[in-house]
C-alpha cells in the first residue's frame, strides 16, 4: 500500500495528551508504512511535522486494534501511555463505545472513556525484576547504583525514576542524555525527576528516551508512581503534575491504570513528494 500513498499522499492525524504529541498514522487493512527513515523525517519539527512519539495503528486479531509506537529518531518506543489513551478515544468515537480492547508489544491492553471525557488505559502490571525492565546486571531496582540514588522500573520500557527535593531545579538537559544512555540500560531508559506538593501528588519532569524533553509521558508517569509507593512515598493512587498538564495513576490489583486528557488538533496529508524522498 505504501505504492499506493505514495501516489495519493498519506493521511495522519496530530493529537496529543497533556501536551504530549503524537502524529498518528492508521494503517489498518493497508499493511504497515512506517520505516524508520519516516518516522525520522515525520519527527523533525522543521522540515516534518513534529512529535514526541508516532503511533502507527494496525490490524490485532482478538482486538478492536494494535499500536506500534515510534520515536523520533526512529526507534521503536515499546509503549506509550498518552498515546494510547489517545488513539483510543479516536478508535472510540469511530466505533460509537467508550471501551476498547488493544494490542501493543506489551500484550493486550484496555481503555475506556470516563464521564469527563478524560480516557483511561490499564497499562498492564509494571515490571519489577532487574531482567525483565532490563537492566545489564542483577542489582536492585528499587535503589539503583547511580548518582541520586534513583528507581527503575518497566512499564513496557524501561524508566529511570529520580525522587528530589525540587524537580524545578533539575538540569533536566544535561542530566538527561548521560542516564538515558547509561551502561546500566542496555536498552537506553527514559528518565524521570519527581519531588512531592502534597500527600500523594508529584511533579514530575521527563526525559523520555529516543526523544528527549517532553512535556508528559504517560509511561514515565506510571512508572513514577508505582516507584513512589514503593519506596513509601505515596499510595497506589497518585496524581503527578507534568509539565503539560495533569495524569492521574492507579495502581490496581489488574494493572496500573493511567487516566488524563486527550486533544485531536489537527488532520493532515502528507504529500507524495515527502513520502518519495523519505522511503
Amino acid at each position: 500500500m505504501m505504492e499506493t500513498w505514495a501516489q495519493t499522499g498519506l493521511p495522519f492525524m496530530k493529537m496529543h495528551g497533556a501536551g504530549n504529541d503524537f502524529v498518528v498514522i492508521d494503517s489498518r487493512g493497508r499493511g504497515a508504512v512506517v520505516t524508520p527513515a519516516l518516522a525520522r523525517a515525520l519527527g523533525d519539527r522543521h522540515r516534518g511535522v513534529g512529535f514526541d512519539q508516532l503511533a502507527e495503528i494496525t490490524d490485532a486479531p482478538g482486538a478492536d486494534f494494535g499500536l506500534v509506537f515510534w520515536n523520533s529518531d526512529g526507534s521503536q518506543a515499546g509503549a506509550c501511555g498518552n498515546a494510547t489513551r489517545c488513539v483510543s478515544d479516536h478508535v472510540m468515537r469511530g466505533l460509537g463505545r467508550d471501551r476498547v480492547s488493544l494490542v501493543t508489544a506489551r500484550g493486550g491492553l484496555r481503555a475506556e472513556r470516563l464521564e469527563d471525557g478524560r480516557v483511561a488505559v490499564n497499562m498492564g502490571p509494571p515490571q519489577l525484576d532487574w531482567a525483565a525492565i532490563p537492566l545489564a546486571r542483577a542489582v536492585d531496582p528499587l535503589h539503583l547504583p547511580l548518582p541520586g540514588d534513583p528507581a527503575a522500573m518497566g512499564m513496557g520500557n524501561p524508566h529511570c525514576v529520580h525522587f528530589v527535593a525540587d524537580a524545578e531545579a533539575v538540569d533536566l538537559a544535561t542530566l538527561g542524555p548521560g542516564i538515558e544512555h547509561d551502561p546500566l540500560f542496555p536498552q537506553r531508559t527514559n528518565v524521570e525527576f519527581a519531588s512531592p506538593l502534597g500527600p500523594d501528588h508529584l511533579r514530575m519532569r521527563v526525559w523520555e528516551r529516543g526523544t528527549g524533553i517532553t512535556l508528559a509521558c504517560g509511561s514515565g508517569a506510571c512508572a513514577t508512581a508505582v516507584a513512589a509507593h514503593l519506596r513509601g512515598l505515596t499510595g497506589r493512587r497518585v496524581v503527578l503534575e507534568a509539565d503539560g498538564g495533569t495524569l492521574e495513576v492507579d495502581w490496581r490489583e489488574d494493572g496500573v491504570w493511567l487516566t488524563g486528557p486527550v486533544a485531536r488538533v489537527f488532520d493532515g496529508v502528507l504529500s507524495p513528494d515527502y513520502l518519495a524522498a523519505h522511503r
